[in-house]
């Protein structure tokens, strides 16, 4: 993307993503990408966190567009719950450059949570409480009173269509519809920038798929820059570009679609007894260098079908199993590390 002018609120921004996307790229990161129109809705530069021995982040880096809806896909450990909470000024960074609008989320942690929604992983509803109670309680922590806050409660239950639920207690509530009163808290003070922390928790496939496009029209309809953890692939698949994390480090970095096309042709799994011996064997007649993960030999070649076939006639007493299909967006995951994703909720 063309690199945008610096903001008026943030002067020299430009000249240090630059510096610090060098930094990135020397390092052996994906390239941070700076939108074009000006200040991006986030800048993540560099970006570190240790607890303990343990390193949660290991120099991230990437940005997100003004009204992108945008993926922080991992596995359990991968770091993307301490970046959510580094964003959302919770935690301090050990270093690197953390920016939302233009402002850093150490040195203005003020003027970000003025721009910021925040829907956790974990309920901050109070069960005890209706849907309208809470609101209310949520609405006045910003400063929200009388008309204003009841119009924009109005408007935000009629939207997410439970409006009718507005005098029930969420306890009485679905799942669903629970995490649609926390998507409600996360949006009433009207953010520029909404950091949604593994929103699907505890929904099922249909009302997940649901919650994402209620997301996806709420980014169309205000222009709200959406920002969501996931370690579910269906979900990472649907934003516009997604981070793949691993380690505290961005591995991957752009739209599914070009990460998957990025794989290089089919994969295929052979599932064998000596998968050490087939995979020097697999290289020493066909050229195609593989890869060793949890026992079975991975390969990527773009003609999947005939490779079949080869293979179990060149290997018929190796061979027990053999599956293939398109790249998705774990086998980028094993493509850049050379490990299976394990999903799992960050604690």
């Amino acid at each position: 993307m063309a690199r945008g002018r610096p903001s008026r609120d943030a002067p020299g921004a430009a000249d240090e993503t630059s510096a610090l996307t060098e930094h990135a790229r020397a390092a052996g990161t994906p390239a941070v990408e700076v939108p074009a129109g000006g200040t991006p809705a986030i800048e993540v530069i560099d970006l570190r966190r240790r607890f303990g021995t343990r390193e949660a982040l290991a120099g991230a880096s990437f940005t997100v567009a003004r009204g992108e809806l945008f993926g922080l896909l991992g596995p359990n450990g991968g770091g993307k719950s301490t970046l959510f909470r580094i964003l959302a000024t919770l935690l301090p960074a050990d270093g690197g450059v953390a920016r939302i609008l233009g402002h850093d989320v150490r040195t203005a942690p003020d003027a970000v949570r003025r721009r910021l929604g925040v829907v956790f992983q974990h309920a901050s509803v109070d069960g005890k409480l209706t849907v309208e109670e809470n609101l209310r309680h949520h609405g006045r922590l910003y400063g929200l009173r009388g008309p204003e806050l009841a119009a924009r409660i109005d408007a935000l239950l009629r939207r997410l269509g439970i409006a009718e639920r507005r005098g029930e207690l969420v306890d009485r509530l679905s799942g669903g519809l629970r995490r649609r009163v926390e998507l409600a808290k996360g949006l009433l003070p009207r953010p520029a920038v909404l950091l949604l922390d593994e929103p699907s928790t505890g929904l099922d496939p249909a009302a997940r798929r649901d919650f994402l496009a209620e997301l996806r029209a709420l980014r169309d309809a205000d222009g709200v820059t959406v920002v969501l953890t996931t370690h579910h692939m269906e979900e990472a698949e649907r934003c516009e570009r997604v981070a793949i994390l691993d380690r505290g480090r961005v591995v991957a970095l752009g739209a599914p679609d070009a990460l998957k096309a990025s794989v290089g042709g089919d994969v295929l799994v052979v599932e064998t007894a000596a998968a050490e011996v087939l995979r020097d064997g697999v290289q020493a007649r066909f050229g195609i260098v593989g890869t060793l993960v949890d026992g079975t030999l991975r390969l990527e070649h773009a003609r999947a079908h005939e490779l079949v076939r080869d293979l179990v006639e060149a290997f018929p007493d190796a061979v027990r199993a053999i599956t293939y299909g398109k790249p998705t967006l774990e086998d980028v995951f094993v493509h850049a590390t050379g490990r299976r994703f394990v999903a799992g909720a960050e604690a």
